[in-house]
């Protein structure tokens, strides 16, 4: 089969077009033949070494596709079902030899590459929404990169709680897209001072910061909380932020500052199955409104 393959960390340059052998999945295994695979910033932090993986390896952490076959010890899926998964590697392939506690059941009027598109992200958005900081409907929060994968889907369920939301962009392109998303107030911090543009629209700061830039937006962010507000870095796209000191969070209002991860919020086979279902009807519904940025082949 082929798959992309990663013998060294580095740039783009790294990724390799390669034959290997089809994975023989494992007696709790389930062999799946891929038929859409999701990009994610999370590739880019395994390519370059910052998230360390065992080299040679196969970058790509969520895919759907058909059951080929399973392991003696499976049990609720056989060949020919259509499933979906995040949270493996080995992603960039034709096939993946996938932990079925890791697989969900794609419902009917759902394809590919939509399944492949929300497992990650809409998860991702979810457990954000839903279970890392209680929120009230009244509340302002901010969305950094606010029209990124999880940014629209975020913003979207954000929404639906009633929340206020202002969204951070880099361009007026990505600023369009986050009001159609539902954002009430959108920021282009290429072009503003976001920490500034936040306290005109939340004298008294906001809720919660739902941040996955880091490095550039980290301390900004911090400033533009209410007291006992929260600081939820979920990701890091321009860069490690710095070590904080704890006490800097009591004097700025004891603070809450948490670095969740989805893994974490899909611990037991009852959570992943509720945030997938949770998504994969906001789709059927018409609920959650779903954009797919770019489609590649497995070459490309």
């Amino acid at each position: 089969m082929k798959a992309i393959r990663v013998s060294r960390t580095g740039g783009s340059e790294v990724l390799e077009y390669v034959e290997v052998p089809v994975p023989a999945p494992s007696s709790d295994q389930a062999l799946v033949k891929i038929g859409a695979i999701g990009v994610n910033f999370i590739d880019v932090y395994f390519r370059k070494g910052l998230y360390p993986s065992k080299l040679p390896f196969t970058p790509g952490m969520e895919a759907a596709g058909i059951v080929e076959t399973t392991g003696s010890e499976v049990s609720g899926f056989k060949a020919g079902d259509r499933v979906a998964y995040a949270g493996c590697l080995d992603s960039y392939a034709e096939y993946a030899a996938v932990p079925a506690s890791k697989l969900v059941k794609v419902p009917e009027g759902i394809d590919a590459r939509q399944a492949a598109s929300v497992m990650l992200q809409g998860m991702t958005a979810h457990y954000l929404s839903r279970s890392v900081f209680p929120l009230e409907p009244s509340d302002t929060v901010i969305v950094h990169a606010a029209a990124g994968g999880v940014g629209l889907l975020l913003v979207q369920m954000l929404k639906e709680r009633g929340c206020r939301v202002i969204g951070t962009v880099s361009t007026e392109e990505k600023a369009g897209l986050a009001m159609q998303a539902g954002a009430d107030h959108v920021i282009n911090y290429a072009e503003s001072d976001f920490e500034a543009e936040v306290k005109k629209i939340a004298e008294k700061g906001v809720r919660a910061v739902y941040d996955s830039v880091g490095l550039t937006t980290f301390e900004k962010s911090m400033d533009c909380l209410a007291p006992r507000g929260c600081m939820v870095l979920f990701g890091q796209s321009s860069g490690p932020v710095p070590t904080i000191d704890s006490q800097v969070l009591g004097a700025k209002g004891s603070l809450f500052l948490t670095r969740p991860s989805l893994m974490d919020y899909t611990a037991t086979r009852e959570e992943l199955l509720g945030r997938a279902d949770a998504v994969f009807e906001g789709l059927l519904s018409g609920r959650l409104k779903l954009r797919i940025g770019e489609t590649f082949k497995l070459s490309e």
